[in-house]
């Protein structure tokens, strides 16, 4: 069974994910299938709009595939990282620039690759088992696939504390931060969707809109921007450390958890990013950390600890408390002929 659905249903381009016992997790395959659909319906004249949603009720899409990444690397080969990374960010860019309006449907965890996937286009919905996150730190990489612009455009420093913690969103938190735009009850998905299919303005979502359940980052802003707001890696989890609040002592154990050359780039380029809505400029950042990330970064011993020995016990290249800017400066550095371009 093919691992995406691509089709076109009355006047609606769509692409179902299809590898719910995967998570869905998102493969070169899909990658391809997915960037080819948005070509071919591009100048389509009958394909009006483009919906999104996902197979299973657990996912949308739990991150990328990321076992032929850690196989290829492990033997050496960087090339087949690279390329995957280089096309799926082309992809990202493709649906965040596309002319007609893209609907996604958001259920139980969308998260890193399957966030390049469903949080790029003009209407993003969500309910009541969303749960969206960005934990690349925590297996080596930065927040990708155009992620590192949302987390640099979300109010306050909560993008800073959403890359480094790696923490989940429900529904309202992720509209909060820019992840997504309305929250309706799935129960109505199902009718919407055909409701769509059939050329319904797209008026219909605002008006099957419902009121999402509280969140947290709102409420905790405050602290969030205290300790995030304009620091170092080193300074973050000095002010942590010094924290007295349930908050606080959480919110150090999360970010030990990650991979101090990640979370200190993760700064970096927020820090650049901020105010920039260019999804193409913060691709191009990612890809300078991501296609050096098997070689010089942490990437094969964060999947290593997280997936393979599942031992939890990362030896990361750095400290968090004493990482240095410099090292982070080289995994950001221009890639020459490498470097991300957009044909």
């Amino acid at each position: 069974m093919s691992d995406i659905s691509v089709r076109v249903t009355g006047c609606a381009g769509r692409i179902t994910l299809t590898r719910p016992k995967a998570l869905n997790a998102v493969t070169y395959q899909m990658v391809t299938a997915i960037h080819a659909a948005l070509d071919a319906w591009r100048e389509d004249a009958s394909v009006t709009r483009v919906i999104i949603d996902a197979e299973g009720e657990k996912a949308f899409s739990a991150g990328g595939d990321i076992a032929q990444l850690y196989e290829t690397g492990k033997s050496g080969d960087f090339a087949f990282g690279q390329t995957f990374w280089r096309d799926e960010y082309r992809m990202n860019a493709a649906l965040h620039d596309y002319p007609k309006p893209v609907i996604s449907f958001l259920q139980g965890f969308t998260m890193g690759g399957g966030m390049g996937v469903g949080c790029h286009g003009s209407h993003r919905i969500v309910g009541e088992s969303s749960q969206v996150a960005m934990p690349e730190c925590g297996i080596g990489l930065v927040p990708d696939v155009g992620g590192s612009m949302i987390l640099a455009n979300a109010p306050g420093a909560s993008g800073a504390y959403l890359g480094l913690a790696g923490a989940r969103m429900n529904a309202s938190d992720a509209i909060y931060a820019g992840f997504a735009d309305t929250y309706i009850s799935e129960l109505k998905w199902k009718e919407l969707i055909l409701a769509l299919e059939n050329g319904a303005n797209l008026g219909l979502l605002e008006a099957a809109a419902d009121t999402p359940p509280e969140g947290q980052l709102e409420r905790h802003q405050e602290s969030i921007s205290a300790v995030f707001e304009g620091k170092t890696l080193p300074e973050i989890v000095a002010a942590l450390a010094a924290s007295d609040t349930t908050f606080g002592k959480d919110t150090l154990k999360a970010v030990l958890r990650g991979a101090p050359l990640a979370m200190a780039a993760t700064l970096m380029m927020m820090a650049q990013l901020r105010g920039n809505r260019d999804i193409r400029a913060a691709l191009t950042l990612e890809y300078r950390f991501t296609a050096r990330a098997m070689e010089h970064g942490d990437f094969l011993e964060g999947i290593r600890a997280a997936i393979i020995d599942k031992d939890r016990s990362p030896r990361w290249k750095h400290a968090a408390e004493t990482i240095d800017q410099s090292a982070a400066e080289a995994m950001l550095a221009p890639l020459g002929a490498l470097e991300l371009t957009f044909p």
